[in-house]
């Protein structure tokens, strides 16, 4: 990923609007001679997994081949392997690289885009009638059809793809093992308005657009499920062109697929990055990897909730430099709330809500977002404590003043390091919508701290329940720090 992603200003983490990783937009379908690759196999293997099918290295191998046929150099001191690497497919040092180094660079050609695609000039001719919330639904229809469409020239990249009925997002689990394990995490909640979204979208416009051109799609493509499963495959594995600075109000570019980047595995402490010019992106090694090591991209600034989220996995604690921990903007309300003594004290503090939903720093549906090391969304939250704590004189000129008032007070800065030195009622404000957002959580601290530290309990978990005990424990490390802070 060749810039971190924004950090979030609310949980709402569908990936119906959220980012992806990010590369570049090509302008030219690919045309390749036929790989030589039976198209129903590579298409049944996705869907159903191999059957006795052809070893891991002959895919790897016609992979490669595919690379070079259309103009993808890679290093000769790298590997793409399954040995050595975190899960499934990465790529691995064969000689110790240095930084600055190339590893590999993707011409803009190599690209899988709406625009690269063998039906490229048809979804431009569609463009319009294909908008939605998503603004996915032509990399999802392109991809829909190359996976299908006789002798593809991308068969030997799908070929390295996960299987498809594989996937580990909290969108394929079952509904109770999404609230049994992520309960309070904010994770159950997005995969909900996914899910909605998803079927909205696959109905509404993917299913009679693939109807409509019945010779481009075959009946095999045109399922609910697969779209789901290419949903998750674009969330986890497609990346966007980054804006340009003077053009950040634009909406964000489209997704597309760069093959070679997907294949990195992700880590906070990352030791490559994706770099951009006119006619290539290229990977390069921005620390010391020694032979042997996996290379690794970012997905960006991620906490653990987005990881599992979006890509199905959690960094184990402590690695997540970038985790957080959300208290939802109602809960501090309903925290404020539960100190009210009368009828006039409460209707006062629904008038201060209103206010600051008025000037924006609060929502329905927003989250106050913690990190380890600084509140990301420090303006919302001090303003919120100072709105909801100050006097009732001074909330109503400072109301009449329109949310202009007197300078912060440095005592006042919502810094980390500084919460211990805020006013007495705004810091049993942030204590108590603390211990109420730990409430929502079905396991405590010590219940998950306690299988942690179990390495033989830990072992004997299920994949997604050692994933999801990464998520909470995270999570309330930051609650329990806030607690101590508070006190």
């Amino acid at each position: 990923m060749a810039a971190p992603a924004k950090r979030p200003r609310t949980s709402d983490g569908s990936p119906l609007t959220a980012p992806c990783r990010v590369p570049g937009v090509a302008r030219a379908p690919l045309t390749l001679p036929d790989p030589g690759r039976d198209h129903v196999t590579c298409f049944s293997r996705l869907v159903a997994g191999p059957s006795g099918g052809e070893p891991d290295g002959d895919a790897v191998a016609d992979f490669l081949r595919w690379c070079a046929g259309v103009g993808l150099e890679l290093s000769p001191k790298v590997a793409v392997s399954r040995q050595g690497t975190v899960a499934g497919y990465g790529m691995v040092a064969r000689e110790s690289l240095q930084p600055g180094e190339l590893l590999f660079a993707v011409p803009r050609s190599a690209l899988l885009s709406p625009d690269t695609c063998s039906i490229s000039s048809l979804l431009e001719q569609e463009r319009g009638a294909l908008q939605s919330l998503s603004g996915w639904v032509p990399l999802l229809l392109a991809l829909l059809h190359e996976l299908q469409a006789p002798a593809s020239p991308w068969s030997p990249y799908f070929a390295l793809w996960p299987e498809l009925g594989s996937l580990e997002h909290p969108m394929f689990w079952p509904e109770e093992d999404r609230l049994r394990l992520l309960k309070g995490t904010g994770v159950p909640e997005a995969v909900e308005k996914d899910l909605v979204n998803i079927r909205s979208e696959y109905y509404s416009i993917v299913l009679p657009f693939m109807e409509a051109h019945s010779d481009l799609f075959s009946p095999t493509v045109r399922s609910l499920e697969l779209y789901r499963q290419l949903v998750a495959i674009v969330m986890a594995y497609s990346f966007q062109e980054p804006l340009e600075e003077e053009d950040d109000e634009k909406e964000p570019n489209s997704p597309l697929m760069v093959p070679a980047a997907d294949i990195l595995n992700h880590t906070a402490s990352h030791n490559a990055n994706l770099e951009y010019s006119a006619d290539y992106l290229r990977m390069v090694a921005i620390q010391p990897i020694p032979k042997g090591h996996e290379i690794f991209n970012t997905y960006g600034q991620m906490a653990n909730w987005q990881l599992i989220h979006m890509y199905g996995f959690a960094e184990p604690y402590p690695d997540n430099t970038e985790d957080t921990a959300d208290i939802q903007m109602v809960t501090v309300r309903d925290a404020a709330l539960q100190g009210t003594k009368d009828e006039a004290e409460r209707l006062l503090l629904c008038e201060r809500w209103d206010f600051l939903c008025k000037l924006e720093m609060v929502g329905e549906e927003g989250a106050f977002v913690i990190g380890r090391e600084e509140v990301l969304t420090e303006e919302e939250l001090a303003t919120t404590l100072k709105v909801l704590c100050m006097p009732a004189e001074e909330f109503r000129e400072y109301k009449d003043q329109g949310g202009w008032g007197e300078e912060e007070r440095e005592e006042d800065s919502l810094t980390i390091v500084n919460i211990p030195n805020l006013q007495v009622s705004w810091r049993r404000l942030l204590r108590d919508s603390v211990l109420l957002t730990l409430q929502t959580y079905s396991t405590d601290l010590k219940t998950d701290q306690d299988l942690l530290s179990n390495k033989e309990a830990y072992a004997k978990l299920s994949w997604r329940e050692q994933q999801a005990l990464q998520v909470r424990y995270g999570q309330k490390m930051i609650l329990h720090r806030l607690l101590e802070l508070t006190s």
